[in-house]
């Protein structure tokens, strides 16, 4: 595991308040620094404020769903780098579909999974890019 001075940020964007702060608390304990964003436009500024190490990207979210956010962020020379996992309640194959052609580098569906899941995923993800560099 990463040392505190090493941490790795993750940007959520998750416009529920209850599970922004189940998430963040979850991800703080396992030592990741957590940015939170409340909607599209938000989840957009962040990203491209540089720093972020990968992002939980929910799909409905106020002023720019999570597919449009993804798009802009694959499009960005700044941010199309960052790993984007969709972290959503929308399970139907269209929508996986739709996230993983945009640039998704995994879907999760948020009923399926524990934050511990969704944490050891984001490890797993941050592992695997790491070695890409």
């Amino acid at each position: 595991m990463a040392g505190k001075d090493t941490q790795s940020t993750i940007l959520l964007a998750e416009d529920d308040d209850l599970i922004a702060q189940m998430y963040t608390t979850k991800l703080t304990h396992d030592g990741f620094n957590v940015v939170v964003a409340k909607d599209g436009e938000e989840s957009i500024t962040q990203a491209g404020k540089g720093g972020i190490d990968l992002i939980l990207l929910d799909i409905i979210m106020p002023k720019v769903d999570g597919f449009g956010v993804l798009e802009k962020l694959k499009k960005d020379e700044k941010t199309k780098n960052i790993p984007v996992i969709m972290l959503t309640n929308l399970g139907q194959d269209e929508d996986i579909e739709k996230g993983k052609s945009l640039g998704a580098y995994d879907y999760l569906v948020k009923a399926n999974l524990t934050p511990q899941q969704v944490s050891d995923k984001i490890k797993s993800v941050l592992k695997e890019v790491g070695k890409k560099k």
